[in-house]
């Protein structure tokens, strides 16, 4: 009897993790993040058989998709606030923080041009057209900068990483912010469009006397070369990991992890730096919340050594432990 108890009970565990095993999450949104995401879902499938799906939309995207209750999760680098989330019944949290590189294509010059954030602003507003305007070349001593007309390239979908670039250009120009302002899609004053990180890597590579912005991991993988930006306290610091650690310092976190700091304080604090966000519907299926928790959980105690590889950083562990802490009790 006791035997025939135990073979049953074996059945029935292996019948579970069978079923947890054949579950497939589907999410969609951020591309900045996508070099990233497709490692670990990768990963993750294969040590536990949950498959992900993830299509590289963008933030816009992302977010009407779990809005309209047609993926499980949705993704953006540009956060809800707590209005929104509560109208859509949405969680949202942090799971890694990223730089935006602002690369550029000039032909002779290498990576570490260096541009003031108030020039970079001046050039998305068309009013530094050339590349040798003196606000560039007073910064560059010894660099050959031609007449080369620069050609602005932006996002053309909804973007959480213009939501990032947006901001950054708000805090950096009183023109932008009265003007233009910031948001996952702006009305651009010059430029062209590229859909997508790909898409704007793809621009500036593709066409010389070219600049653009695109998460740090878009920029080394193409090998793109990225500019030295002018921060807050004044020195010159290129996209690293290093620099978003720095910036990222200085954020505050509050319940509904909602965090802003682009232009951080700080003497190495990279200018253009952000977390990208997970979104999830409160009331998600049981069983797919209890594999999306998963995700999530195993994402932040494997995951750390592949994004670090590809220039993301870590969020810290007490913030993973209060993200896995409201994900159980979503959970249950």
């Amino acid at each position: 009897m006791k035997k025939v108890l135990l073979l049953a009970l074996t059945v029935l565990a292996l019948t579970a993790g069978a079923a947890q095993a054949g579950i497939t999450l589907n999410g969609a949104g951020a591309t900045f993040p996508y070099p990233l995401y497709s490692k670990w879902f990768y990963n993750y499938e294969k040590q536990t058989g949950t498959r992900v799906n993830y299509q590289s939309i963008g933030s816009g995207g992302g977010i009407s998709q779990v809005k309209a209750g047609t993926v499980d999760f949705g993704a953006s680098d540009a956060p809800l606030k707590a209005k929104e989330l509560r109208e859509a019944n949405l969680f949202q949290f942090p799971m890694v923080a990223g730089a935006v590189a602002v690369v550029y294509n000039l032909p002779g010059v290498g990576s570490g041009l260096k541009l003031k954030s108030q020039t970079v602003a001046d050039i998305y507003l068309g009013k530094i057209k050339k590349w040798n305007d003196p606000a560039i070349v007073k910064d560059n001593p010894g660099v050959n900068l031609s007449a080369m007309p620069i050609i602005v390239a932006h996002r053309s979908d909804g973007s959480g990483t213009t939501n990032i670039f947006t901001w950054y250009l708000e805090d950096v120009s009183s023109q932008w912010k009265l003007e233009v302002g910031s948001g996952k899609a702006v009305k651009w004053p010059v430029g062209i469009g590229g859909k997508g990180n790909e898409g704007v890597a793809g621009v500036v590579r593709q066409t010389k006397g070219a600049i653009g912005y695109v998460e740090l991991a878009y920029a080394t993988e193409n090998k793109i070369t990225y500019a030295t930006l002018g921060n807050r306290d004044g020195g010159f610091v290129a996209p690293s990991t290093e620099g978003c650690i720095a910036a990222a310092a200085s954020a505050k976190v509050p319940d509904d992890y909602y965090a802003r700091f682009t232009y951080a304080p700080g003497k190495d604090s990279y200018p253009i730096s952000g977390f990208t966000y997970l979104l999830v519907p409160r009331n998600l299926e049981p069983s797919n919340m209890k594999a999306f928790a998963g995700l999530v959980g195993w994402a932040f105690e494997k995951g750390d050594k592949d994004a670090k590889a590809l220039h993301y950083v870590p969020i810290p562990d007490k913030l993973k432990d209060r993200i896995k802490a409201d994900l159980k009790k979503l959970a249950k």
